[in-house]
């Protein structure tokens, strides 16, 4: 009997042992699909001895500066051209852990079901950060509307436009706000994770999108001084593996694209 009670208390204080033992994982995350695939898989982690806290931030801005400022561990919800020009602009020196997926970009209209109804003078919202607003004019030009000076250019601006036989007008908005304003232009080039958010389905809805070719693998990012940590290996590995896989195809149906 008291051998059974000795072994109870040596139980109960590795459990305790263990709980105080888990380290603390902060990720900074756009809400779909990139949070939503963290909670996934958030009770393995957590069987793993990583407790991981999901901040979920609505800019493309905030994420990156929470990291270099070290108020946070990671983000997830950029690609790399996009991280490679923030590092630029901004002093910073954020790096890659893992790519996860590929949500590819899309044109989306409240106002036409097809590109051929496209009128003269038409509007086309834009995101106005570099990388996507090149990355919207790479893909009209792949619809055959415009025509680039350097074709290859993923920092392309409206400025960088030598064809532009429909004459169309150009609006740079903040990515987050362009389903808010569907209704007011013609034509608007939308992130997948934010069409997803706004009830809009990429695979049907969508003009014209990006095949799963597409370079803009979405991304964890951490810093230098903690891309190796044991815990973020561990996040890595949960977010490749062959269970996030299926919870990509099955959740998402071809708008969000496994990458691994």
């Amino acid at each position: 009997m008291k051998t059974t009670r000795i072994i109870a208390v040596l139980a109960a204080a590795l459990a305790a042992f263990s709980v105080q033992a888990a380290e603390k994982l902060s990720v900074a995350a756009t809400a779909v699909p990139h949070a939503e695939i963290l909670e996934f898989i958030k009770p393995d982690l957590e069987d793993q001895g990583v407790e991981l806290n999901i901040k979920v931030f609505t800019d493309y801005v905030q994420p990156n500066t929470q990291v270099a400022q070290s108020r946070m561990d990671a983000n997830f919800f950029q690609h790399q051209p996009y991280l490679e020009s923030f590092n630029e602009g901004k002093g910073t020196s954020l790096v890659s852990v893992v790519g996860v997926h590929v949500e590819p970009f899309g044109a989306y209209s409240s106002k036409i079901e097809s590109l051929d109804e496209l009128e003269d003078g038409s509007t086309v919202a834009i995101p106005n950060d570099p990388t996507n607003g090149g990355r919207a004019l790479l893909l009209l030009q792949k619809a055959g509307l415009i025509k680039l000076k350097d074709d290859s250019k993923i920092t392309a601006t409206p400025r960088d436009i030598a064809e532009n036989p429909r004459n169309l007008e150009f609006y740079e908005l903040e990515a987050a706000t362009l389903p808010r304003i569907l209704d007011q232009v013609a034509l608007a080039m939308i992130n997948t994770n934010y069409a997803l958010e706004a009830g809009l389905n990429p695979t049907e809805d969508a003009l014209i999108i990006e095949g799963s070719e597409s370079p803009y693998v979405n991304i964890l990012v951490a810093r230098e001084d903690n891309k190796d940590s044991e815990a973020m290996q561990k996040l890595a590995d949960a977010l490749t593996s062959e269970k996030v896989r299926e919870f990509i195809e099955e959740e998402y149906e071809g708008a969000v694209v496994p990458a691994f």
